[in-house]
């Protein structure tokens, strides 16, 4: 509850900030301008409808994650496409850099692919393994 609080009260300074400094109309050119691009950001995360995929092809490259002391996990990334290598089946969580949920999974053992359509810093959760990747 705290949280949406101090978000409202942080846009409410902003719309004050806004409608003193800029005036009334230039105001509502940047309201507008503000609303946009929030539903386009939260758009791209929310109308992706994304799976992981079994891959049996070789993952070239350095895995982000050092297999001996993450209990065989890899994590690798490629070209919009995150790539874990497990040995045994794992709970997988993706989350945006602002903490949205983009996928969750279970894993079987193997090598399994998620394909994202947007760019951006991701966290992946990998059991109780957390890496960041970048696409």
């Amino acid at each position: 509850m705290k949280k949406y609080l101090l978000t409202f009260f942080c846009f409410q300074r902003l719309l004050y900030f806004c409608k003193k400094n800029l005036g009334e109309r230039k105001m509502r050119r940047f309201l507008v301008i503000l609303m946009l691009l929030m539903a386009m950001a939260t758009t791209n995360v929310a109308s992706a409808k994304v799976q992981w995929q079994s891959t049996s092809a070789e993952v070239q490259g350095k895995s982000l994650t050092d297999p001996k002391n993450t209990d065989g996990v890899e994590i690798f990334q490629k070209s919009g496409t995150i790539i874990i290598r497990t040995q045994k089946t794992v709970q997988v969580r993706v989350f945006t850099i602002l903490g949205q949920l983009v996928s969750q999974a279970t894993l079987q053992p193997g090598t399994s692919e998620l394909r994202l359509n947007s760019r951006g810093i991701y966290m992946v959760k990998v059991g109780n393994i957390t890496q960041k990747v970048a696409l």
